[in-house]
């Protein structure tokens, strides 16, 4: 069984993600979405929250876990015998970040295998900044994000 896992910080996951996952999901026999505790950027939802909306929104895939992991991806990976890392890619500067951190996962784990998708032109725009930034000005995200993130958005950011 090829195992694949789907790493990031998700605060919050949007329907790009879930497209990544749909579409991982269809390949490979089991797809984790790791939900990095704590990465290096500064986060609006704890990573219980993100685990949970992460949950909601990929309640419908029978073979999708979501699970929160700490420390370098490549290990959480081997920790739970994913063969493949999943990546989506959206623009040029997405292309740039992600081929470097490729290198680097490939230098410490030669035997994990990376597989990009290119985000579909419905989600190329979509960055949780950019979505945080939308609610606070009063816009609708109803078909950038699952109903519970525009919900979980709206309490965290709307007085």
């Amino acid at each position: 069984m090829t195992t694949a896992i789907y790493p990031g910080s998700f605060d919050p996951i949007t329907n790009g993600h879930l497209d990544i996952v749909k579409r991982a999901s269809s390949i490979f026999e089991k797809v984790v979405i790791g939900i990095y505790d704590i990465p290096q950027k500064s986060l609006l939802f704890s990573v219980d929250e993100r685990v949970d909306l992460a949950r909601k929104a990929v309640a419908g895939f029978s073979n999708v876990q979501v699970t929160a992991y700490s420390g370098i991806t490549v290990e959480f990976a081997r920790k739970i015998k994913a063969q493949v890392l999943v990546r989506g890619l959206r623009a040029n500067s997405d292309f740039e970040r992600e081929f470097e951190m490729a290198l680097m996962n490939k230098k410490l784990a030669p035997d994990i295998e990376l597989v990009c998708f290119m985000a579909n032109l419905r989600y190329q725009f979509l960055s949780s900044s950019l979505l945080k930034e939308i609610i606070k000005l009063g816009g609708n995200l109803d078909d950038m994000v699952p109903p519970d993130v525009s919900v979980a958005l709206k309490k965290k950011l709307l007085p």
